[in-house]
């Protein structure tokens, strides 16, 4: 494997115990092969994550320029929230 840098990794014993068990089982060939799943894994999490937070940003600028909103307070929100849930329940019977 070309390039590769060594680097050391403090775990627990119970996910050090988790990884020896692994390689002895032979579902994996070495401590390192675990860790770069491990890190791929992750890598891929936080891509998706972003994605997420993307949307989030996305959605709440185009709320922005929606425009004001047809409700004046809270608890209009609430019962107009209401109303949509029971009127849900009703189209599920």
């Amino acid at each position: 494997m070309p390039n590769v840098e060594k680097v050391s990794v403090a775990l627990t014993p119970e996910m050090a115990m988790v990884v020896r068990q692994a390689v002895e089982s032979g579902e994996y060939a070495s401590n390192s092969e675990i860790v770069r799943e491990a890190l791929r894994d992750w890598k891929q999490k936080r891509a998706l994550q972003q994605e997420e937070i993307n949307e989030i940003r996305r959605l709440w600028q185009e709320g922005l320029h929606s425009g004001p909103s047809r409700f004046a307070h809270m608890a209009d929100i609430k019962a107009e929230a209401h109303r949509r849930l029971e009127g849900q329940g009703e189209q599920g019977a």
